[in-house]
């Protein structure tokens, strides 16, 4: 036998070898089934090439998450796999893609699964969920900031289904809605906290002249003025105040910090983004001792935002919002970007994912 030869056998030996660690490392989650998917001929067929590459990228962007939850600090895998969303979701039409319906769809219904069995007895635990949804939890209450379906106009498929948000409604004692736009605002969810007696706390103009508006708890929008919010029939007390803030000159986002009984102080920004609103923002700190911030991520100055809140730590928001072009389709990458250097502890995180916060020891 040749030597020529011999080293093609030991080569062709090398690569099976390695070949089968491949093969056992390939994604094998929900997204992506090798029996379902997997063909080796695209030629012709740019769409479905996209496709199969989205849902091999998912799939296993999935399993890193799953590996590597929210974590300070933070591993490198985290990044890579949320930069690897930021690949998938910056094709222009990724909303339509069956892939990424189904990992939005999952990925939300993997939280309500955790919402529906977590019982929280030390700090709060603070699920993302799609956009700028959080839900919080803490041992006396669950609250909901900017709760809603995620449906896109001219998009079939995109979003979750009514019953899914049915369900995390249920689970929660008060919404906060930070401003009209449909990204933020669905009215179809506010309702369904009202039929259930529990108070939607939202800005004046929005839904206003709708049957809905009086029957949505208007807080003045006043710096620095603490109002008390009674939930779950009364039993429970929140201190809520509602910072008079806006989306560009003059879309009312309400910015509320709201204070749980256990002492807990938590910000959704909404749409936060006008210069003229840091007179009171740059004073908050001094009101407000802020656990966690959840801000927009491409807030106007997101550094001096946060200066102002000085808050124990960072969530940001609205990464990948499906209904913005690619431009605008604010990608992880740019977060990062954005917080680089960041004061305050940084906690980027994915659809669907949950971070148990318990306030450092550390003093301010």
């Amino acid at each position: 036998m040749s030597d020529t030869i011999r080293r093609g056998i030991k080569a062709f030996l090398l690569l099976s070898t390695l070949g089968g660690s491949l093969v056992a490392a390939e994604p094998s989650g929900r997204l992506y089934d090798p029996k379902v998917h997997d063909r080796f001929d695209w030629w012709g067929d740019v769409d479905g090439f996209l496709e199969a590459q989205a849902r091999r990228t998912l799939d296993l962007a999935d399993q890193a998450f799953v590996k590597y939850p929210p974590q300070l600090p933070e591993p490198m895998e985290r990044k890579m796999a949320l930069y690897m969303l930021d690949g998938v979701m910056h094709e222009q039409d990724a909303p339509k893609r069956a892939s990424v319906q189904e990992f939005l769809r999952y990925r939300i219904e993997r939280s309500l699964r955790e919402i529906e069995t977590t019982r929280v007895s030390k700090g709060a635990m603070i699920w993302k969920l799609y956009n700028e949804t959080f839900v919080i939890r803490t041992a006396s209450v669950t609250l909901a900031f900017d709760l809603v379906r995620g449906r896109l106009r001219g998009v079939e498929g995109f979003g979750l289904p009514d019953d899914l948000v049915a369900k995390i409604a249920g689970h929660c004692d008060v919404l906060f809605i930070s401003h009209r736009h449909r990204d933020h605002a669905d009215e179809s969810v506010a309702r369904l906290f009202l039929d259930q007696g529990k108070p939607v706390v939202a800005p004046p103009e929005i839904w206003r002249g709708k049957p809905i508006h009086t029957e949505i708890t208007h807080l003045d929008r006043i710096p620095h003025k603490q109002h008390l919010l009674k939930v779950k029939g009364g039993a429970v007390s929140l201190k809520v105040t509602v910072y008079p803030g806006h989306q560009g000159s003059d879309i009312e986002n309400n910015v509320p910090v709201v204070i749980t009984p256990e002492g807990f102080s938590f910000v959704q920004t909404g749409d936060q983004s006008n210069e003229n609103d840091f007179v009171w923002i740059d004073e908050i700190h001094k009101h407000y001792a802020i656990d966690v911030l959840m801000p927009n991520c491409w807030s106007t100055d997101i550094h001096r935002l946060a200066d102002g809140f000085r808050p124990q730590l960072i969530i940001p928001g609205h990464e990948n919002e499906m209904g913005h072009t690619i431009d605008h389709r604010e990608p992880f990458w740019l977060t990062y970007n954005r917080l680089f250097e960041s004061l305050y502890p940084l906690m980027v995180m994915a659809w669907g994912e949950r971070y148990h916060y318990l306030r450092p020891t550390l003093s301010r």
